[in-house]
């Protein structure tokens, strides 16, 4: 496969995993910035690879081949990001764009041997779950902190917004992994929370409190 159909599917992949139904073209367009002629000529050809399935008005779908293909090309991405933390020492919020270079690497072996050097892990930094070398998924029981009520604690497991801004933010309110987040009371009128972290107390908006995931205590 090329870059760009590789792109395709790990967009469709993506996209799936927050829709029951199929993905739309505009959907892929506005996600991959691109027109949505664009995308119908990239559906044909992955539909001609027996990748996706794709009916004009009906969305799209990944094949079983489909799906295990974009799982490896995820499995690469995670992979990479987790080295690029635990052994190079960037910062969460600095590895997205270099990982988005190391998964076309096509290597099965070497892809393989660092799973293995990294001592086969689970979740990516940001604890988004990495596919094995059969696409299997180990997942994990969580929830959005916005669906916690007052009195009810969690251990942040994940982010749902993985931008360099947002994570960015949860290091100067010395959130990440693992940290065990309280809440202390939530606002009726906006749903903002006043939590309290391992270091300190905090209010936080809704919109936040959407994107972290956590899993109750």
């Amino acid at each position: 496969m090329t870059f760009s159909e590789e792109n395709y599917l790990k967009t469709i992949y993506h996209l799936t995993s927050v829709s029951d139904s199929g993905v739309s073209t505009n959907a892929i367009a506005e996600k991959m910035d691109t027109k949505a002629s664009s995308v119908t000529d990239m559906l044909k050809k992955l539909a001609e690879k027996k990748l996706v399935s794709y009916k004009k008005y009906q969305g799209v779908s990944l094949t079983e081949s489909g799906l295990l293909a974009a799982k490896m090309i995820v499995r690469k991405h995670r992979l990479w990001e987790v080295f690029l933390v635990e052994k190079l020492d960037f910062n969460w919020d600095e590895v997205h764009d270099i990982a988005e270079q190391l998964e076309h690497i096509q290597s099965e072996q070497l892809i393989d041997r660092l799973d293995d050097f990294l001592g086969n892990p689970t979740e990516d930094p940001h604890g988004d779950p990495i596919p094995d070398s059969k696409g299997r998924i180990v997942k994990v029981d969580k929830q959005l902190l916005s669906e916690l009520e007052q009195g009810q604690a969690g251990v942040c497991v994940g982010v749902k917004d993985t931008s360099s801004e947002f994570l960015q933010y949860l290091d100067k309110q010395n959130i990440s992994l693992g940290t065990r987040i309280e809440v202390l009371s939530k606002e009726s009128f906006d749903q903002s929370l006043r939590i309290k972290t391992n270091m300190t107390e905090l209010t936080i908006s809704n919109k936040i409190a959407g994107n972290l995931f956590v899993r109750k205590t």
